[in-house]
């Protein structure tokens, strides 16, 4: 687990302050060679000490609770593992010193890294857009074609002196017609590249969405009371929820709500928000809307069909409360992430309407955190379950802590939320013995397993592949594993932990973070190199 480095910020502190060791320890009550243990990271502090030098530095507790330094260090450990950095023999021991010493260079290394991979994948995208798009290959295997004909034509008009009349014109016309063919293949390719083609997502917006959750430990009070107030006005207990909201949809913003087609073709489009001179709304939703309609997907799932309309009617009535947060962020520093972060709490703003916080936590710890029952006890589906989990982190009421993990059949993580001793990857797949990508194989089953660290820390996994969307015959089943995560001293606490007898404990899952990292040297499933040095 990654230690935050509250020791080298007391000195760095201290130092800018002009304050001796000898003096803060004299006014904090401890020995000058203790408080030097401590801020060589030897000792470890907390409790009534952390806050007298606190108080004595000026610093804020909220800096050093040392949960976004502990990030920081991750981010930096698994930036460290990358082949870029191969030669360099990093250690992952130095990056606590550095976000202890300089963190705005510890930040600038993130970012500068992140930049990296966006130009990386753009140029990945590009090379596989030129190396493998058939309208490129033909366009200039006739370009060719075009080009040696005039080519031949034009030697043969140089070299001959005593053409015929009639050849010379037939060279002539030959010039002409693939001249011509060739102005309108060079035309054509002009045009498909000028077309507007979407740009190559880039991945920073959504690891500052990753941070700007993980600052909030992805809880929002203000969200949990506006939603809790919106869906009491709605009475979704005494009517049924479909025709709850879609009558407010309806009647209070004038939205239309239609089902297409199993053929029909929809997707995300912007919400017009009716009565608004202010242009779109920035909001978005899942449910494609076009001129005050909300088309969905006569074949969705019923909880899926829930959450979409529950989306939309806080898009449009929790505007105010979303928009707040996402000014006060100082994490989200462009406009795409805004817009993210938008739907993110939009979505926040769904699960917390249909399931409840009080009585889902209540029912959660009732039922022991069983992830099946508790869909059918709210009839939600398994994804809107682990995500509420992760979101029960309410002062004095709180649920376990997870972690929670998405992936899809390639392995790419969709969604992440990290614990402290748990970092879950953001440039690359994590180690593969996690069960989040067993669970491809039994889809619909709940895989769950005690997983042991390399340096002994331990968690219980629990992780479960579902379809998402609507699928009709003969179309792509669309299939994601999601996975949620705790420490084992949670296990008891939990259905699952029933599942794991004292042999199974005592002989956990050996697993790593990612091959990179991982200091398994006999590992029979690794896949990559250690490459930073322990």
């Amino acid at each position: 687990m990654a230690r935050a480095p509250i020791g080298l910020k007391l000195r760095e502190r201290r130092k800018t302050l002009g304050v001796t060791q000898t003096a803060l320890a004299a006014k904090v009550g401890v020995s000058p060679s203790y408080l030097n243990l401590i801020e060589s990271e030897k000792r470890n502090i907390g409790g009534s000490l952390l806050i007298r030098i606190a108080d004595e530095l000026d610093i804020r507790m909220e800096e050093l609770d040392g949960a976004a330094d502990r990030r920081l260090i991750d981010d930096l450990g698994e930036i460290a593992a990358s082949p870029t950095f191969q030669n360099l023999k990093v250690s992952p021991q130095s990056a606590g010193e550095l976000v202890g010493r300089h963190p705005d260079w510890a930040r600038a290394l993130t970012v500068l890294y992140r930049t990296y991979m966006d130009r990386d994948q753009t140029v990945i995208a590009l090379a596989d857009r030129l190396n493998q798009d058939p309208f490129l290959s033909a366009a200039v295997h006739r370009m060719l074609t075009n080009v040696a004909s005039i080519r031949s034509a034009s030697e043969i008009l140089e070299s001959v002196s005593d053409i015929e009349p009639d050849q010379r014109e037939r060279f002539h016309n030959i010039l002409l017609t693939e001249s011509d063919q060739l102005s309108s293949v060079a035309e054509g390719l002009a045009a498909f590249f000028d077309k507007g083609v979407a740009p190559t997502r880039s991945i920073s917006p959504n690891e500052e969405i990753d941070d700007f959750l993980q600052e909030h430990q992805n809880h929002f009070p203000e969200l949990e009371t506006a939603a809790e107030a919106l869906a009491s006005s709605l009475h979704l207990k005494e009517q049924g929820i479909t025709i709850a909201l879609s009558e407010m949809i309806e009647r209070r913003y004038g939205l239309s709500i239609t089902y297409a087609a199993p053929e029909s073709k929809w997707e995300s489009k912007r919400v017009s928000k009716p009565g608004s001179k202010s242009g779109p709304h920035p909001l978005e939703t899942n449910g494609a809307t076009q001129d005050k309609r909300m088309v969905l997907a006569e074949a969705l799932p019923g909880p899926t069909r829930r959450f979409l309309l529950a989306r939309t009617a806080a898009e449009l009535a929790l505007t105010e409360p979303i928009s707040a947060i996402i000014e006060k962020s100082s994490t989200l520093t462009s406009a795409e992430a805004r817009r993210r972060a938008t739907g993110a709490l939009a979505s926040y703003c769904a699960s917390a309407m249909l399931l409840p916080y009080d009585r889902f936590l209540e029912q959660a710890v009732k039922l022991r955190y069983d992830i099946e029952r508790l869909r059918h006890s709210f009839d939600v589906s398994l994804e809107q379950v682990c995500h509420r989990l992760v979101t029960l982190r309410k002062p004095g009421n709180e649920g376990i802590p997870f972690a929670f993990m998405r992936v899809d059949p390639s392995g790419y993580v969709s969604k992440r939320y990290a614990l402290p001793g748990l970092p879950i990857p953001r440039y690359g797949g994590a180690c593969p013995l996690w069960p989040v990508y067993r669970a491809f194989q039994t889809p619909g089953m709940v895989n769950c397993s005690l997983a042991a660290f390399p340096n002994n820390d331990r968690f219980l996994f629990v992780a479960c592949a579902v379809e998402k969307g609507a699928s009709a015959y003969g179309q792509h089943r669309p299939l994601l594993s999601i996975m949620l995560a705790c420490e084992a001293l949670y296990a008891d606490q939990t259905v699952y932990g029933d599942t794991l007898s004292t042999a199974t404990r005592d002989q956990a899952l050996a697993v790593g973070p990612t091959c990179r990292l991982c200091t398994r040297e006999d590992c029979a499933h690794r896949q990559e190199d250690l490459i930073v040095a322990t």
